[in-house]
């Protein structure tokens, strides 16, 4: 049972797709299709129905899948281990991270780890953070940099590196920041209720996402539901249909500019946890040390300032 063949299987697994599986993989469609057929001469068993477009796992192919994983998984961490014995930074770093903080976070983080290890390919991938906890569970990416989840993963080794303060926002003409205590932060005004945000439609993260999830938190506690007209993961579409009066928001703090009203809302600060996640079971790169090391001092520096 070569390594190959249990890539090819695990791709057509993930993907349900022939095609998509030999673009991921970047190989032809019959060669795929070959390497399949080798592991189901191996294992002795068909692992795919194959019906009309469609392709599902057998029940062979189900109970293979996890095994197949835990087999790349472990074939993979060997051979790190045995390259980080040189002492050399190099290899590929496959790393996730969310765009906000593709953004706003890492560039400057990025141009220097590649000046100062140009030998390392960053295979690098914009996802939604729940997608980027997935990848690092099943071995899929190395580590990821991303808004963190709100309950601990007993598999994962998750560091908080930044806090966002996210800001109650409207547009300039919307109808809150025309409010007497809409943007006044002095003693005597105690701002906006919750309730009274709730008067008027909103546009926010998924309800999946981390920080849906924990802004949908605030509003529960207090007894109310959310109005939300319309939804996306893309903080900077967030940001854009706020501004132009879809409805009011919760944005980061650094994103807020002169389209934007930052509200004065009754209600305790709300922050969410950035920071980075590495599987627990799995031995780093040297590459994802030096670059979990440029991470944390990057930190440090910025909560020095």
């Amino acid at each position: 049972m070569d390594t190959q063949s249990l890539q090819a299987f695990l791709a057509v697994a993930d993907t349900q797709s022939f095609s998509r599986a030999a673009e991921q993989l970047h190989l032809t469609q019959p060669a795929v299709s070959k390497r399949i057929a080798t592991l189901e001469s191996q294992v002795g068993t068909r692992l795919f129905d194959r019906i009309g477009r469609r392709i599902a796992l057998t029940e062979a192919g189900s109970v293979l899948l996890p095994q197949a994983r835990s087999i790349l998984f472990t074939v993979e961490d060997s051979r790190r281990a045995l390259a980080n014995l040189s002492g050399q930074v190099g290899g590929r770093l496959t790393l996730a991270t969310s765009h906000h903080i593709g953004l706003h976070r890492l560039p400057p983080l990025l141009k220097q780890y590649t000046q100062r290890h140009p030998e390392v390919e960053l295979d690098l991938h914009f996802l939604d953070s729940e997608q980027a906890y997935q990848g690092v569970l099943d071995g899929t990416l190395e580590m990821a940099v991303v808004t963190l989840a709100p309950h601990p993963y007993a598999q994962l080794h998750v560091v908080e590196l930044w806090r966002d303060r996210l800001c109650f926002v409207c547009a300039t003409d919307h109808p809150l920041a025309n409010q007497p205590q809409s943007h006044h932060k002095s003693a005597g005004h105690k701002g906006l209720s919750l309730a009274a945000l709730c008067d008027y439609s909103c546009v926010m993260p998924g309800a999946k996402t981390f920080t849906g999830s924990l802004i949908a938190q605030r509003f529960h506690e207090a007894g109310l539901q959310l109005p939300v007209s319309m939804a996306t993961n893309y903080l900077e579409t967030l940001k854009m249909m706020c501004s132009v009066g879809l409805g009011w928001s919760l944005l980061p703090e650094k994103m807020i500019d002169s389209e934007l009203v930052e509200l004065n809302v009754d209600t305790a600060p709300i922050y969410r946890s950035l920071g980075y996640l590495v599987h627990t079971n799995r031995t780093p790169s040297n590459a994802a040390r030096r670059m979990v090391e440029q991470l944390e001092k990057a930190s440090s520096h910025a909560a020095m300032l």
